[in-house]
């Protein structure tokens, strides 16, 4: 059986001689793994549109559950994260979480179209890397299924409070926030702001922010979605390795 379908390169592994073993984030089939035979010889065809964080359109063979790309064209290969170290860091490690966040057989249109939105702003757009790396980590999160609440204070409901539980995903004042359990972080009202624009999901990169409440967002984001999932990335690891080193060198 035949069949095409759209989706990013999330993961490739080689596989045998010349063939790869692809992890492909779909808009109607969710995650696949595809094998993509003779991908890494020089001759093959279908190269450009089988690597990493490329989004293709992938005409399928699938015999007995298993999975062979027949053929395949590149729609974005998103270039200049091929040619900036620290984006390619930062879009592996979207890709990362993504793998995570979906499954096969359960599409995930709207993790794909995150995905999608976010490489494009981090490629031709030169947002910075900070804003478009809390939108992706919050807006994950919520998709995830950890939507926070951020209406108010979940003690007294004032609407402004100054503090972020990444524990629980709730908000707490300053007279609330010592009888609570969890980790708490500041939040200022231009990131409290942001989190509530990126939580509402319409057009999550359409704001700017910069100075302390950018670095805020950035730290709130990060550690809010490694707690819900409680685990980390190996990705994120070096892409901070990679910003620690400019700024050392700097």
């Amino acid at each position: 059986m035949y069949f095409t379908t759209d989706g990013v390169v999330l993961r490739e592994t080689a596989y045998r001689d010349a063939d790869k073993l692809l992890t492909v984030l779909t808009f109607d089939q969710g995650q696949l793994t595809l094998r993509a035979r003779g991908v890494r010889s020089r001759q093959s065809k279908l190269k450009p549109s089988c690597q990493l964080l490329a989004y293709s359109e992938f005409t399928i063979f699938e015999n007995r559950g298993k999975m062979t790309v027949d053929e395949a064209e590149p729609k974005r290969l998103f270039a200049s994260l091929r040619t900036n170290l620290e984006l390619l860091a930062l879009a592996s490690y979207f890709a990362q979480v993504a793998e995570l966040l979906s499954q096969e057989d359960s599409p995930s249109p709207q993790l794909l179209q995150l995905l999608l939105q976010s490489f494009h702003t981090l490629d031709e757009l030169g947002r910075p890397q900070a804003l478009v790396k809390a939108v992706f980590e919050l807006r994950a999160a919520c998709l995830a299924g950890f939507m926070p609440d951020l209406s108010g204070c979940a003690v007294c409901g004032r609407e402004s409070p100054e503090y972020f539980n990444v524990s629980d995903g709730q908000l707490l004042c300053e007279g609330c926030n010592n009888g609570s359990d969890g980790l708490r972080m500041p939040v200022l009202p231009g990131t409290l702001a942001a989190m509530r624009h990126i939580a509402g999901g319409e057009r999550p990169f359409s704001f700017r922010l910069g100075g302390e409440s950018l670095r805020a967002l950035s730290d709130v984001a990060e550690t809010y979605l490694a707690m819900q999932l409680e685990r980390g990335f190996s990705t994120l690891d070096f892409y901070k390795s990679l910003i620690q080193d400019k700024g050392a060198a700097i």
